[in-house]
């Protein structure tokens, strides 16, 4: 008892400079759990060594500690913070590459939004590389318009953090040199088995018989693809263990002939890798460290590490994501696409659409997106979001963004005109920003003639003193509207408090409109400063929304609607 009571007392004096006995006392009965029935003697025992160890200099304690117990001067190393991000297995500072791979389907949605904020999160989190991959190596599902739209919608993801674009159908000789090493290896066939037969086959754990044959036959074989065989006579097939476990393991294809005509190669190649076969060949060569894609892909991830080990290559790390279900939103392309040729949306860009494209249109901040995904994180567990939870979050974050940007107008909708009995002339000026009075003021000449909106105009109560914001009070007197006073602090003080309305003089009559998020328009005025703006700009139309300027026209402001 007397050395663990006297370690523990050097320690909190060598550590704090004063002795704790209470801690000492604790570290004491933890080490030790039977002297908790000796309460007493132990602390007699740790007074004695504290009153022993005060008359030592700091020197002393450490070196007397140093021979006691040795282990407690070694130093803690504090647990550095981690970010929002947990940390990648055998992730390196300034190495790290990444990659997102979209098909050309269409541009990109919500739906893309997480997984390309992830990767690029985490290219950022330890100085690396993220790359976009287009992997266009299926001819009958590309959208020729998607590869720019893609590259875009990325390169706004992400600040410009797109280290390099690559498209899967310029590396077509890369793919063909890869499957032709994988057949002279003999770790690949060629199959000319009816596709029925073989899908029994498989499920059985049986080799067709073209699993058999010699490399050299394999290699006519796979010349002949090129010009001889025709579309569904031939797929190449890596061979592997035909009686795995799983099913989708066993001797999967990896090579087939399309003819279908391709919007960057035309009818100048027919042979087209397979997914899992392409991404395996890229990702060895455009030095992939990790892989970072939902789990659906998981199947997809051994299968490419099986084909990088049969060419004697190290496999990235997989990390994988569950699936977010996003309920009550149209995100397929295909379908969208249709739509869009029936005239039902404008374009991609539509404001009813949950396109990228259309959510930056409206004023939606990559930033948002991207919190979102590091609130969400890398985790295996599926997600159903529903529409307003969704929403709820992004529009919160994006608020946090744009808040602070968006300087104030005000914009009446519907207008109706009042008149203040006994109104005087008088200039408002109202700060661009309440928070930030350097930003300047906008300045309205007000009278006796006002508009409101319909909506505050329905709301009206006769015998209440009602706020046209920062100008004046006004009752409301049986079918009059009497100029009270101009006092905040008379509104403020009033017993029969009303409404404070936005509000705009008679003089301004500047059109404006607001596209709402389901497609329909809003009409009304605005201030004559919101002619200034350019277009992109982001305001908040006071006690209504935040809104972005689309288009400016010959006495026409046209706004869309971005959030509350």
């Amino acid at each position: 008892m007397k050395d663990i009571v006297l370690k523990w007392v050097l320690q909190n004096a060598h550590k704090f400079g004063k002795i704790n006995s209470k801690f000492v006392l604790g570290m004491v009965l933890r080490e030790k759990a039977e002297l908790r029935k000796k309460v007493p003697a132990v602390m007699k025992e740790i007074e004695k060594a504290i009153d022993e160890v005060s008359k030592l200099d700091k020197g002393e304690i450490k070196k007397k500690l140093g021979k006691l117990a040795p282990e407690l001067l070694k130093e803690k190393k504090e647990k550095k913070e981690e970010g929002p991000l947990k940390s990648l297995p055998g992730a390196a500072k300034g190495k790290v590459v990444v990659r997102i791979a979209p098909s050309p389907s269409g541009p990109m949605h919500i739906g893309h939004a997480y997984g390309v904020s992830l990767n690029y999160e985490y290219a950022k989190m330890y100085s690396g590389e993220l790359i976009l991959r287009i992997e266009d190596t299926n001819p009958d599902n590309i959208y020729p318009a998607a590869y720019e739209l893609i590259e875009d919608d990325a390169k706004w993801l992400t600040d410009g953090g797109v280290a390099q674009v690559v498209v899967q159908s310029s590396r077509l000789g890369i793919y063909y040199d890869a499957a032709e090493k994988l057949v002279g290896l003999g770790k690949a066939y060629v199959c000319e088995c009816d596709v029925d037969k073989w899908r029994v086959m498989k499920s059985k754990g049986e080799a067709c018989p073209c699993r058999k044959l010699k490399v050299k036959e394999n290699q006519l074989r796979y010349a002949k693809m090129f010009n001889g065989y025709a579309e569904g006579e031939a797929v190449l097939k890596l061979k592997t263990d035909i009686k795995h476990k799983n099913p989708a393991m066993r001797d999967f294809s990896i090579m087939r002939i399309n003819e279908h005509v391709h919007p960057k190669t035309g009818k100048e190649q027919r042979v087209w890798p397979l997914m899992v076969f392409s991404v395996a060949i890229d990702d060895h060569d455009l030095g992939m460290t990790h892989v970072l894609n939902g789990k659906d892909h998981a199947d997809n991830g051994k299968k490419e590490s099986l084909i990088m080990e049969y060419l004697s290559w190290k496999a990235p790390e997989y990390k994988h994501w569950g699936r977010i279900n996003f309920e009550g939103m149209k995100l397929s392309t295909s379908q969208t696409k249709v739509s869009i040729e029936q005239g039902e949306y404008t374009g991609w860009d539509d404001i009813r659409l949950a396109t990228l494209m259309a959510l930056r249109r409206r004023g939606y901040q990559a930033g948002a997106f991207r919190k979102y995904a590091l609130e969400i994180g890398l985790s295996l567990n599926d997600k159903t979001v529903s529409r307003e939870e969704f929403w709820k979050n992004i529009n919160a974050f994006n608020r946090e963004i744009v808040e602070s940007k968006a300087n104030r107008y005000f914009f009446v909708d519907e207008p109706k005109k009042i008149t203040l009995v006994g109104g005087k002339k008088k200039s408002v000026e109202i700060g661009l920003h309440p928070n930030f009075p350097k930003r300047g003021v906008r300045k309205l000449k007000a009278g006796k003639d006002f508009y409101i909106a319909k909506k505050d105009f329905d709301l009206l109560e006769k015998g209440k003193i009602h706020r046209l914001m920062d100008c004046c009070n006004f009752e409301v007197s049986g079918e009059e509207f009497k100029f009270v006073s101009e006092s905040y602090e008379d509104y403020r003080g009033a017993k029969n408090k009303g409404a404070i309305i936005h509000w705009l003089p008679s003089g301004d009559k500047l059109k404006v409109e607001v596209v709402m998020e389901d497609g329909g328009v809003v009409s009304g005025i605005g201030e004559k400063g919101l002619e200034e703006l350019k277009e992109g700009k982001i305001v908040q139309l006071e006690r209504r929304y935040f809104a972005r300027l689309d288009k400016k026209s010959k006495g026409k402001l046209t706004f869309w609607f971005l959030h509350k």
